[in-house]
């Protein structure tokens, strides 16, 4: 199966917030970042978060959510809201609501995503499978 990229996500991580629990933890990462891809610039704007849970051995996933707000390819304004859940030993599923008429197909796509470490945070990228 062919997938296209259609956003990267330049995340710079802030101080996580943890809490210990005796069957497991979170860790909490507040985010911002940059976005760009073929159909839509921008940032995230007010923190992103990403919820880390992990049972008491070791095994967990994650739950990151953030709106981008910025311009898509046709130069209209407009917002995305990206939801990516998953585990990078599993796979990542962003799931994605957005006021442009031009990337409202997103919405209905089947997504995924990568999730690479990059210095002060993490790159994120989106595709799409075809």
């Amino acid at each position: 199966m062919e997938k296209e990229m259609i956003l990267e996500v330049r995340v710079t991580c802030r101080e996580p917030l943890t809490v210990q629990g005796k069957n497991g933890s979170v860790v909490m990462v507040p985010f911002t970042g940059e976005a760009s891809g073929p159909y839509f610039t921008g940032r995230v704007i007010g923190p992103g978060v990403d919820t880390q849970r992990y049972d008491k051995n070791g095994k967990g996933g994650l739950s990151a959510r953030y709106i981008l707000e910025g311009r898509d390819r046709e130069g209209r304004a407009c917002r995305v809201f990206i939801q990516n859940e998953g585990a990078p030993e599993t796979g990542l599923r962003p799931r994605i609501v957005t006021d442009s008429p031009l990337l409202s197909p997103w919405e209905d796509a089947v997504l995924s995503a990568t999730l690479w470490g990059a210095p002060g945070g993490v790159i994120i990228n989106i595709y799409q499978e075809e």
